[in-house]
């Protein structure tokens, strides 16, 4: 990306509504803004009624224009954004304009990575935009607008401000023994420093793994026999009739999904195909992307028939096959049983008619997508299970934040374990560059271009 450039985009979605909004930031938006409307100047911040015409004078449109002089707007460039008439084709023929003039179209997330190059925001909060945009609850939005003004920046910047500062000290004393001969390494100085830079990294880590569940959420999918009641589950779950529900055995055929926020936490629901021995070949490929759905569940849900007198580990082994050493052909962390119909069950029988009981070391919830009993507890537990808890302070966070933040945090330990057990300064040294590397990884302090081009690449165009 050059920032030689004058590059412009749409910035609303395309399709029929009152405004539609094309955006140029770069050296050229100015000049053409003036040529497009034919005044003579802008006045910054300041919203102006034009016409824009094309090369012939004609009027394409007509609409506001707003202009954010360098480097007082969101890229640090000249920036203008014509407010015209919200159709398609009016927005296209207005942009075609603007390229004519000598803009560029922008690229996918080449406004923020602008924002980002002129020190207008950092790279957490240019991923926030991005999370704000398509954010699938009212936690997740908030969260990432917390981000998107900075908090979790000002964070990661106080943490590793404070490395840098431990580092240097390292260094310093490393390089200019003291006079007194007082060995540095077991003053306990440094270890009490060290250990406040991993108590507050290890409290920031577990705010970006609440984080990063409201930002993905957790895939959860349904398994289990016909007509074990996995698509009336899915349809309580919801709130609505997804799926398909009746009698016949092998009514589902293909995997159906559902994103629905429970407790604040999103859920993408995977109802799959009966699992079962058939020669129909719809049925048999319906059941071949359940395996495929159930190897790639951050949570497996084995929904069972309580009122059959079956065991449901016994199901799980009969469903899901075993390894060659015998053990279980998924990961038990994942698995949590689902007892269904326990409005059928005598009452009588404690344990299929609780809301939560053990079996063989599994968590079982007890539920009846007829009446609703135990779809309550269910939802909890789903939320215990992948150690979400109702945000309250939460910051948005994806997958490479976290990785960041455990190889900060291993670098931290790696470090006092120089430190304690084998007073060696020079490694303590090392081990605290390598972490403040990997944290400043988090802000864009330290980003190969490869992971910019990602990062900014997955952005919609005109942000």
């Amino acid at each position: 990306m050059s920032n030689t450039k004058t590059i412009a985009a749409i910035a609303t979605p395309l399709g029929r509504g009152g405004v539609g909004i094309i955006r140029l930031s770069g050296p050229k938006a100015y000049d053409i803004a003036c040529q497009l409307t034919g005044k003579d100047s802008f006045t910054p911040r300041l919203a102006s009624f034009c016409r824009f015409y094309d090369d012939k004078r004609n009027v394409l449109d007509e609409g506001l224009v707003l202009y954010f002089k360098a480097p007082y707007s969101f890229t640090g460039e000249d920036i203008i954004e014509l407010q015209g008439h919200g159709g398609m084709v009016l927005q296209n023929q207005l942009l075609a304009r603007v390229f004519e003039l000598g803009a560029h179209q922008a690229q996918p997330g080449e406004f923020s990575y602008r924002a980002f190059e002129n020190d207008k925001l950092d790279l957490l909060q240019a991923e926030a935009i991005a999370d704000a945009i398509d954010a699938t609850s009212a936690a997740a939005a908030s969260s990432a607008i917390r981000s998107l003004t900075g908090e979790f920046s000002n964070k990661i910047n106080d943490i590793l401000e404070a490395l840098i500062e431990l580092r240097l000290y390292v260094e310093a004393s490393i390089d200019f023994p003291d006079e007194e001969d007082v060995d540095f390494l077991s003053d306990g100085v440094i270890e009490s420093k060290l250990k406040s830079i991993q108590d507050r990294l290890k409290t920031i880590l577990a705010t970006a793994q609440q984080g990063q569940l409201l930002r993905d959420g957790v895939h959860v999918v349904l398994a289990g026999r016909p007509n074990a009641g996995k698509s009336s589950l899915l349809n309580s779950l919801a709130g609505q009739e997804r799926a398909i529900v009746t009698d016949v055995a092998g009514t589902t055929r293909d995997t159906l999904q559902e994103t629905i926020v429970l407790n604040g936490l999103t859920i993408h629901l995977t109802d799959t195909a009966g699992l079962r021995d058939t020669t129909d070949e719809v049925e048999r490929i319906g059941i071949e992307r359940a395996r495929n759905a159930i190897n790639q569940a951050d949570l497996l849900l084995l929904v069972h028939d309580l009122s059959r007198q079956a065991n449901p580990l016994e199901l799980a082994a009969e469903l899901f096959g075993k390894k060659e050493d015998g053990s279980p052909n998924y990961d038990p962390s994942k698995l949590l049983l689902i007892g269904n119909k326990r409005d059928l069950v005598e009452q009588a029988q404690s344990e299929k008619t609780a809301d939560k009981v053990e079996v063989s070391g599994y968590e079982q919830v007890n539920v009846s997508c007829e009446t609703s009993e135990g779809i309550e507890s269910l939802i909890d537990t789903l939320c215990e299970k992948v150690g979400f808890h109702p945000p309250e302070n939460s910051l948005i966070a994806r997958t490479r934040h976290l990785d960041a933040l455990r190889r900060t945090q291993q670098h931290l330990n790696d470090a006092h374990l120089q430190l304690v057990d084998y007073q060696a300064g020079e490694l303590v040294a090392e081990s605290l560059r390598q972490g403040q590397y990997s944290l400043g990884e988090i802000t864009g302090e330290f980003s190969a271009d490869d992971l910019l081009g990602r990062i900014f690449g997955s952005f919609c165009i005109g942000k």
